[in-house]
């Protein structure tokens, strides 16, 4: 017992990832949490609070995961020097608590050797118990208590009360009571060095499993696994999600258009023709709801993404990819940073810290930007919609949805050219090989698919009324003024601002096929590549053009040449990335040398692509 006012117990969650450790963090914290970075280095550090029935204070720092402290990875390395005090800035932790899967003890139970190894005091968390129940594993706590030398809970972080039994613990334990004692597990384990016999020992005497792997997850591996049918599945998985985002999408983005074409007809007729009316309907409607418009098929991607992530198929794609991946340079672990660059390259190149060879981790933070982000996708889906015709292929596939897949491989096949490329340049050639938990197939919750569908439009929203209201605004101001001179004969948007930059920056791009609108939309989509789209709807809409989604793919059609839209959609296929992600890049590597190979490799890729493809198109079309 602690009386209120008491210094708070601190305490480490640590854990092998996929063990549920942070679902547990979310369970015991609530919204009583802060995220950030810790000093020097761009590893998360997630601190929560929360008191225990009793009233005893606890400050609780979410560690990131990690499989063993052998390994060099960043994330490993922050793990081990706060659990070790030599963290600076960083309190050691009064007590650990090592949450373990209870479906997977054979992997898990290492790593919790691992660190009761490092003489602190731990509490063992089984967690996912109630998946264990079902496949019939019993587990004896008691013994498993006693041959780990450190008390052992059981809780089920996914369900409103599966913490209690963990907090009751906390409410009356002590560090000195958690220390780990030196038992016959233990001496064991130092004697002949050898975790894994020691696990081995310590499941025979007190878990008892019907069998080593779950059924239904062996009869799903060997199809979703097989050398053969595996990477077709995963093919037309990924074919079949690409056609959703037009077949289900495409009717929610025209009706979004239409009504921003509704608000601005009312804008019109109710304001006094100047600069504020402009400002509303040219600028602000037209532009950001242009942007917003493609929202929902940004979303129908995300869908499909977070529903193969929750039921644990993701890491098994990982699998299937890891031999062509390392042929070209890559390792199987690079596939889930470059997936989640498929929402934003940022936490991609992020995710790269779970990586430990610094030769690999470089190669994926390079190639990561190549992977086609969701920015690119209202580019991708107003060219599409304005110039490839939409009907089916053999009466089943929609056409548009086919060359929107065919831009994806397009960016994938150029990250798999980047790494060969890398791959033959560095002088360690040596192939690293993917060593990765694969989780128990399980039904998507509906609460975390929604959470992170929410997650996802929030982010959305606030880049639309951030960088991309701002840059929408500037827009239409350099559109807009200086007005035309007197005895000016041709359009006034070709004496504004826009219209000088934008013909100063055509010769460069003119033997890609772009005109001096699409030049100038590329400046501001190097802050945020969706505000080309909205780029383009000011300009066209201050030049006198219509202002919804529909009209402006109609617009667009009058003004470029097929040869042109695809080689745009090419460019950003390859584009030098935007400036966050550059940011990103250079504080993950510190190194700026990084960054401009980074961002002089993409531009060159772009422009040689681009040429390509318009001098082709013009040929043949």
């Amino acid at each position: 017992m602690s009386t209120p006012n008491a210094k708070p117990l601190r305490i480490a969650l640590v854990g092998n990832p996929n063990c549920g450790k942070t679902a547990l963090f979310n369970l015991l914290t609530g919204a009583r949490q802060k995220v950030a970075n810790y000093a020097g280095v761009t590893v998360e550090r997630k601190e929560g609070r929360f008191v225990t029935p009793s009233g005893r204070k606890v400050q609780l720092l979410d560690l990131p995961g990690a499989y063993s402290f052998d390994s060099a990875s960043p994330d490993e390395r922050v793990t081990h020097d706060v659990l070790m005090g030599r963290y600076p800035g960083e309190a050691i932790p009064q007590l650990v608590v090592c949450v373990a899967d209870a479906t997977n003890l054979r992997l898990h139970l290492r790593f919790v050797l691992e660190v009761k190894r490092m003489g602190r005091p731990v509490v063992l968390a089984l967690n996912m118990m109630d998946a264990a129940k079902r496949r019939g594993i019993v587990v004896d706590v008691a013994k498993l208590s006693q041959a780990l030398g450190m008390p052992v809970v059981e809780t089920v972080a996914v369900q409103r009360n599966g913490a209690q039994s963990l907090v009751a613990l906390l409410d009356r334990v002590n560090t000195e009571d958690a220390a780990p004692s030196q038992d016959a597990a233990e001496d064991a384990a130092a004697q002949d060095g050898d975790l894994h016999a020691a696990v081995r020992r310590i499941l025979a005497d007190a878990v008892t499993m019907p069998r080593a792997t779950d059924a239904r997850d062996d009869a799903i591996d060997s199809v979703a696994l097989h050398p053969v049918l595996g990477p077709l599945i995963l093919a037309v998985v990924m074919f079949l999600v690409f056609q959703a985002v037009y077949s289900l999408g495409k009717p929610l983005t025209d009706s979004i258009g239409d009504g921003f074409d509704w608000l601005g007809g009312i804008a019109g007729a109710w304001l006094p023709d100047g600069p504020l009316r402009s400002l509303l309907t040219d600028g602000l409607l037209t532009g950001l709801g242009t942007v917003l418009g493609f929202l929902p098929e940004i979303l129908v991607l995300f869908f499909f993404i977070l529903v193969l992530e929750e039921s644990g198929y993701l890491p098994r794609a990982a699998f299937l990819l890891d031999r062509m991946m390392v042929s070209v340079g890559l390792t199987g672990r690079s596939f889930i940073p470059l997936l989640s660059s498929f929402a934003c390259a940022i936490p991609g190149v992020m995710g790269t810290r779970s990586i430990s060879d610094p030769r690999d981790r470089l190669a994926t933070i390079l190639v990561a930007p190549l992977m086609t982000c969701s920015a690119r996708l209202p580019v991708y889906a107003l060219l599409i919609s304005a110039f490839i015709p939409h009907r089916m292929v053999f009466s089943v596939f929609n056409l548009q949805g086919l060359v929107l897949f065919a831009l994806y491989v397009l960016g994938i096949v150029g990250a798999m050219a980047v790494g060969w490329v890398m791959k033959h340049l560095r002088r360690d050639r040596t192939e690293h090989a993917l060593l990765m938990e694969l989780p128990s197939y399980r039904i998507p919750r509906a609460r975390d698919v929604a959470i992170g569908l929410w997650e996802r439009c929030t982010i959305f929203l606030k880049r639309l009324t951030g960088i991309i209201l701002a840059l929408t605004v500037i827009m239409w101001f350099v559109s807009t003024f200086p007005s035309p001179p007197d005895g000016a004969t041709g359009p006034a948007i070709d004496y504004t601002i826009a219209g000088y930059l934008g013909r100063a920056l055509q010769w460069p791009f003119a033997p890609l096929g772009f005109n001096w609108q699409m030049s100038l939309a590329l400046i501001p989509a190097f802050a945020a590549r969706e505000t080309a789209v909205a780029a383009l709807a000011t300009v066209y809409a201050v030049a006198g053009g219509d202002s919804d989604v529909a009209a402006l793919g109609h617009t667009l059609a009058q003004n470029f040449s097929v040869a042109s839209a695809l080689s745009l959609m090419v460019w950003f296929a390859f584009a030098p990335q935007c400036m966050s992600t550059l940011a990103v890049i250079r504080r993950e590597t510190r190194s700026w040398r990084a960054v401009v190979v980074s961002f002089s490799y993409m531009f060159a890729v772009a422009y040689a692509a681009s040429f390509v493809t318009y001098q082709a198109a013009r040929y043949f079309l």
